[in-house]
């Protein structure tokens, strides 16, 4: 019973993200890991809701991203009560500015640890999200 609670909690615990750029390289950087940096508008892009739920909380993504990923978003939400401290708005600011100036939401990238694109998905991805995944993989573990 109690393997059976723990996988359970196991399969919804959120996917760290890690809200600060310059930590994630350094941490990529320690574990020789790759960071995906996602664009989102949380309440009020479509698409970025859909490639959330869909895709990087999805459990294949889970797990793949906890062996080999430094998770960053970048969210843009227009709901007051959803905007974060004027820091975290200022980071994603900063980002926007490097990554995505376009303002393309959803847009997802992956970087190597030193920031570097690697990959750039424009949108909803249209693969499924296991092929999404294995992507994503074949890419890091290429890179190690």
């Amino acid at each position: 019973m109690k393997l059976i609670t723990l996988l359970l909690l196991m399969t919804v615990l959120p996917i760290n993200w890690e809200p600060d750029f310059n930590n994630a390289k350094k941490t990529a950087k320690e574990k020789h890991e790759l960071i995906l940096l996602n664009f989102s508008g949380s309440d009020w892009c479509g698409p970025c809701i859909v490639t959330r739920r869909d895709y990087l909380e999805s459990q294949v993504f889970s797990e793949m991203a906890n062996e080999n990923l430094v998770l960053v978003n970048a969210d843009f939400p227009r709901k007051k009560k959803n905007i974060g401290t004027p820091q975290q708005v200022k980071r994603n600011e900063d980002l926007a500015e490097i990554y995505n100036k376009e303002g393309n939401f959803p847009l997802t990238l992956l970087l190597d640890a030193d920031g570097k694109v690697l990959k750039t998905w424009h949108g909803k991805p249209e693969s499924t999200p296991e092929q999404w995944t294995a992507e994503i993989k074949a890419i890091c573990e290429s890179r190690k």
